[in-house]
């Protein structure tokens, strides 16, 4: 399947991005079937090949998400914004399916530790209460 995204570019802490028609299977860095224009998010510069680009979404190509975003912005699709990013995972957890349910755990035993104090408390209450009639 055939895809247009951003690939990486430039120096190192300089980024500077081609977009390209490629397959999705391909590495970024990797070969690409034509190139649509580039992005330099630094300076804020973009040149877009605009027929091209329609001839490629015509040919139902699929764009990344940001690319996606930019069209939009750019004018060149009509349709609405899409979300382009994940969240981090967390550092040293093996990964996110084992790390969700060891969490969800945790909060478990201290819901748990908390309603045994407020039964302790309630019953140390007690007997004060009945103390006073």
């Amino acid at each position: 399947m055939l895809t247009i995204r951003l690939a990486r570019r430039g120096k190192r802490n300089d980024p500077s991005f081609r977009l390209v028609v490629t397959e999705k299977s391909n590495p970024v860095k990797g070969k690409f079937l034509e190139e649509l224009g580039f992005y330099n998010p630094r300076q804020k510069a973009k040149s877009l090949k605009k027929e091209r680009i329609q001839y490629w979404l015509g040919q139902g190509v699929e764009c990344s998400a940001t690319i996606h975003n930019m069209f939009v912005s750019e004018g060149i699709l009509k349709e609405s914004k899409i979300k382009a990013w994940r969240p981090k995972k967390r550092e040293g957890a093996e990964g996110a399916e084992s790390a969700a349910p060891a969490a969800q755990v945790k909060v478990e035993e201290k819901a748990e530790e908390k309603a045994e104090e407020k039964k302790e408390g309630a019953e140390a209450e007690k007997p004060a209460e009945e103390r006073k009639e």
